[in-house]
């Protein structure tokens, strides 16, 4: 039986004289470990060449560029790794950071899952497209949670995101927060045209909320999704992006060609939708024939919510 080894204090880990586990679980955040001791984690971690999985969560620690290169070249020798969940969010990584971060994920090809958060870390269009660099060498991964809500990351960076994604073409199950990054309507619909090269797409949550995606963004972004053909469960999350009676009509036409869609759960409120939207999205949804059960957010504090 694989020993699992958990540590909640950073002192713990570097006296500690194991270093040929293959199950590491580093608990961590809001520790105020700072450069020094995210840099003496690095060198410790360096040693772990054996690991197939590891959790190293670092949330709210002060970690920089550099002490985050550190950690990144650490994990580029777990060759081994098969699982990894990374907490980086509200740090202070920057673009830099989330370079060498991306450079690290390259090596680690044998990957299947992936929990990858970096929220609040301001790594711009440039840094986002360094991940997604890494990422398309991940060829092996089925599970994907992505966090990257408030990285200004622009449409840029999320085109060169998803178009890294299009290579992970085992993914079958996809978390991706791209929440108040401003990717207005061209990075919306790049996005949802790259992951429909996803083919074993099953289930997806999306979060868009605050991009600016407006009508135009929220319809492209639906008709490419529809390609998804596999996708029997959609979590959507488009609030706060300036969609209107337009944008609603055409999303809800494109929500019609999801045939194998099962379960919905879409998010529209603080908009600027009207009767005229909200009447076209629910005769669009009256002739989805395979939903079973839909959740729809159509204003502040409404839910709607029925089984078919």
């Amino acid at each position: 039986m694989i020993q699992q080894i958990k540590y909640y204090k950073l002192e713990e880990l570097l006296n500690t004289s194991l270093q040929s586990d293959q199950v590491l679980h580093i608990y961590l955040s809001w520790n105020q470990i700072g450069a020094s001791g995210s840099q003496s984690l690095g060198s410790v971690l360096a040693n772990y060449t054996n690991l197939s999985n590891l959790t190293l969560e670092l949330s709210k620690n002060q970690i920089g560029a550099n002490s985050a290169s550190g950690l990144g070249s650490a994990l580029a020798n777990c060759t081994n790794l098969s699982n990894l969940i990374l907490k980086l969010s509200g740090n202070e990584i920057g673009v830099t950071g989330a370079l060498d971060l991306g450079s690290a994920l390259a090596n680690c090809t044998q990957l299947s899952n992936l929990t990858l958060e970096l929220s609040g870390n301001k790594i711009g269009a440039t840094g986002a497209s360094g991940l997604g660099s890494g990422l398309a060498n991940c060829i092996n991964l089925s599970n994907l949670t992505l966090g990257l809500g408030g990285n200004e990351i622009g449409a840029t960076g999320v085109s060169d995101l998803g178009c890294a994604l299009a290579n992970c073409t085992n993914l079958s199950n996809l978390d991706f927060s791209l929440n108040w990054n401003e990717i207005g309507a061209n990075g919306a619909s790049c996005l949802g045209t790259a992951l429909a090269d996803c083919i074993k797409l099953s289930n997806l949550t999306l979060d868009l909320c605050g991009n600016k995606i407006g009508a135009t963004g929220s319809s492209e972004l639906g008709s490419a999704l529809a390609n998804c053909t596999n996708l029997s469960n959609l979590t959507l999350d488009l609030s706060n992006n300036q969609i209107d009676d337009q944008g609603t009509s055409g999303l809800g036409s494109a929500l019609v060609n999801f045939t194998n869609l099962s379960n919905l759960a879409l998010d529209l409120s603080n908009n600027q939708i009207g009767s005229t939207g909200t009447s076209s999205l629910s005769s669009a949804l009256a002739n989805c024939t395979n939903l079973s059960n839909l959740g729809l957010y159509l204003k502040q504090k409404q839910f709607i919510c029925f089984g078919l």
